[in-house]
């Protein structure tokens, strides 16, 4: 069995002060993130940090190599090991991508490149796309921006493929339980975890009660609509958290008017229902509509 690696707060601000001097910039300048036994979207903070400040150990063994594959690979980094401050080595990321990491280590990626925001809508060609058909990545943005996520925030997602691996960058800290029913689904959902090193996500395959109390309990629960299990979603939900917000997607009006008299059976209200219309022109400049989903909020209440 591995042994457990622990920083201590003291040595983690003397790393600090240590890599702060090495690059004449002041503490908060660096993100700290400590990785030890934990699951953390590491690729979603390099992505959104100019300066980084990594403390891992043996149980993420192939960090790097995901960081090359992530398309880091050229990204200036300084590794150092041990719990104290010592001289760090100076390289790319691509030099030690093949280096397993086998104890307490510390690395400082650095890449003034960056831009320090977080970017809505990823183009639909970055995922592996297996049996799935992603919604266009403009809604998606917009529905990003309603789930309103917190980088610790929980969220039960289901049937929700991209939009998992979009939130569980924004949520770094938190945790997507990613309900996935259908076993292709299911496939494509861990081939896109993989690929984004997104270790935040949790693969259900059923909704009941005792599956969703394993994990943490969920602040929200967004929800691609189903016929016949519309009323069986808000049930589990509920048992886990009484007071949970749901957000609904349809492309069907039946389903839409189905989830509000639903929701309201529940005691929740809805609080808003907004359709998202996206045309855009093809190569020969003709307006092409894509499918218009409907979107639908609700709350619990008080």
């Amino acid at each position: 069995m591995l042994g457990k690696t622990q920083f201590t707060n003291q040595q983690m601000l003397d790393w600090m002060g240590y890599v702060a001097d090495l690059q004449n910039v002041t503490p908060e300048k660096i993100k700290i993130a400590n990785l030890c036994g934990k699951k953390r979207n590491l690729l979603a903070l390099i992505a959104t940090h100019k300066r980084l400040l990594v403390f891992v150990d043996e149980t993420q063994p192939n960090m790097l190599y995901k960081c090359w594959e992530a398309g880091y690979g050229d990204y200036e980094m300084y590794y150092g090991t041990g719990y104290e401050p010592s001289e760090m080595k100076h390289c790319k990321i691509s030099d030690m991508m093949d280096d397993p990491i086998s104890g307490p280590t510390v690395i400082f990626i650095v890449n003034e490149n960056t831009r320090e925001s977080m970017i809505f809508g990823m183009k639909n060609d970055n995922f592996f796309h297996g049996t799935v058909k992603y919604v266009g990545h403009e809604i998606r943005s917009v529905i990003m921006n309603k789930l309103e996520l917190d980088i610790r925030d929980v969220a039960l997602m289901v049937d929700a493929e991209s939009v998992v691996i979009e939130a569980s960058m924004i949520a770094y800290e938190g945790t997507i339980i990613a309900g996935e029913r259908d076993e292709g689904s299911k496939r494509t959902m861990e081939e896109n975890i993989d690929k984004f090193g997104v270790h935040n996500v949790e693969v259900v395959t059923d909704l009941s009660a005792d599956t969703l109390s394993k994990f943490p309990t969920p602040r929200l629960a967004f929800i691609v609509a189903k016929k016949g299990e519309i009323k069986k979603d808000i049930e589990s939900v509920l048992k886990i958290n009484p007071k949970a917000k749901f957000i609904f997607w349809t492309l069907e009006l039946d389903l839409l008017l189905e989830i509000k008299n639903t929701l309201k059976e529940y005691g929740i209200d809805v609080t808003e229902v907004m359709q998202i219309t996206v045309s855009k022109t093809d190569q020969n400049s003709v307006f092409v509509a894509q499918p218009s989903p409907w979107i639908i909020t609700g709350e619990v209440s008080e």
